[in-house]
């Protein structure tokens, strides 16, 4: 029985160990969906949609027809006297006698249809609503396109860091043992103590070096983490490398691709502002216009000394109403025509961003492309620059424990290799980051309902 229940809970444990996931792999382009999906601004984004499509639907609910009821109980537990003449009832003149009025219980409910038939304002508002939406959907455009490029950069960064701990590990052994053969041979009497203090200072630093290193890399996947929304604390396992990345990055035909200016989302983004001022334009000269309504009332009165409302034989007095209300804007002493132009100044102050947003996507693409451009031949010369850096140094090492060259020789080829590898690594991720500005700013797409 014993062995029975310890099955159980262990399988138990099982099933919530699997259910619970420990920790995460990504390609980049997994990343990316992940991101798009999960980032905290991206949901919010998508939040900020979903109301917009409410306040639409708000908007246009204003013209259709409004329903109301009311219905009213009132119980007089001392109903109100009123004093009438006593001459009325054959009473002495100037006298008067107090009677009543009314039933002791009394229940009323009403029911009122309301409908808009025509107001300027509400046409307008009309449009706005497709304009408000289509504010929010490119806002979350934006927003997906700045977290896809946040994940590459992040994704980018990570594989930097790993990178570098494991280049800087490679260095550390190989100097360490360089260290200790210098060592040995100066405990032998055949080599200076300086060449010995100069490697020693090259193994400090470069240990340091690989300490901070090992910390930014720990950075660098908590900063991926959060960019993806994933608690900081989960691991992550991601299965690209820098090198196969930066070349699937290696894209020269991206720099002859062109887009009409007013396909850019920050273009399209000025232009909703533009559109949004122009809107508020005409909703202020409607506000000069009648607007006319209609309404329908009906309702039913009961009255009892008992209360008796649900016998079949209580009586119920009806009532109802039809009619129209106008209202007509004769004068506002210039109100409404001062708001008016200010809405216009807005709007035309809105035309010139818009025109000066169009410049500056047209000088950004232009700028993005020359970075890229750069980026991909400073790679190249990095590359070159490090099977440099790397023969220099072989042959360095090998003056050096031939007795041809001196240990600060030495030490000046090490950090020259240093300083190639470090450049290297940078200019693969140049490669990733300058690419991925130049997609999101060539990038068209469109908010999509189904996504």
């Amino acid at each position: 029985m014993k062995f029975r229940y310890l099955l159980i809970l262990l399988i138990s444990l099982s099933s919530i160990a699997q259910e619970t996931p420990e920790d995460y792999s990504f390609s980049l382009e997994e990343a990316i969906q992940f991101g798009l999906e999960n980032n905290y601004s991206s949901i919010n984004a998508q939040k900020d949609v979903e109301i917009a499509l409410k306040q639409k639907w708000e908007i246009i609910a204003q013209g259709l027809p409004q329903v109301s009821a009311t219905g009213d109980y009132q119980n007089n537990l001392n109903l109100p006297v009123q004093l009438l003449p006593a001459e009325i009832v054959g009473g002495e003149r100037g006298e008067f006698i107090p009677v009543t009025f009314g039933t002791k219980h009394n229940v009323n409910a009403t029911a009122t249809w309301n409908q808009l038939i025509f107001d300027g304002s509400y046409i307008v508002g009309i449009q706005s609503a497709k304009t408000l939406l289509q504010i929010s959907e490119n806002a979350k455009t934006k927003t997906d396109l700045e977290i896809k490029k946040a994940v590459i950069n992040a994704y980018g960064n990570v594989l930097l860091a790993e990178e570098n701990v494991a280049i800087l590990q490679k260095n550390v052994e190989n100097v360490q043992k360089n260290y200790d053969e210098t060592n040995e041979i100066y405990q032998n009497g055949l080599a200076e103590q300086e060449d010995v203090e100069q490697l020693e200072i090259t193994l400090i630093n470069l240990k340091n070096n690989l300490s901070r290193s090992k910390r930014m890399r720990d950075i660098a996947y908590e900063m991926f983490n959060l960019t993806l929304g994933i608690p900081v604390e989960i691991p992550v396992n991601l299965t690209e490398e820098l090198d196969t990345l930066a070349m699937q990055y290696f894209d020269l035909e991206l720099l002859q691709e062109e887009i009409p200016v007013e396909e850019n989302i920050d273009y399209r983004i000025a232009a909703n502002t533009a559109d949004s001022r122009e809107i508020e334009v005409k909703l202020e000269k409607s506000k000069a216009l009648p607007s006319l309504s209609g309404f329908l009332n009906y309702g039913v009165q009961g009255f009892s000394q008992e209360f008796t409302f649900f016998n079949e034989d209580q009586e119920y007095f009806g009532q109802s109403i039809l009619g129209v209300s106008l209202n007509i804007p004769i004068f506002s002493s210039g109100m409404r025509n001062s708001r008016t132009q200010q809405k216009q100044i807005a709007y035309e102050q809105a035309m010139i961003e818009l025109e000066q947003t169009e410049n500056e996507v047209k000088r950004q693409i232009n700028s993005a492309k020359s970075d890229y451009e750069f980026s991909l031949e400073n790679y190249q010369a990095q590359k070159k620059n490090l099977e440099l850096a790397e023969r220099i140094e072989n042959k360095n090492q090998i003056k050096f424990f031939e007795g041809i060259a001196s240990s600060f020789e030495l030490s000046e080829a090490q950090r020259q290799l240093y300083q190639a590898q470090q450049d290297f690594l940078q200019s693969m991720l140049d490669v990733i980051t300058a690419k991925v500005e130049l997609e999101n700013l060539l990038d068209t797409r469109k908010y999509n309902n189904e996504d």
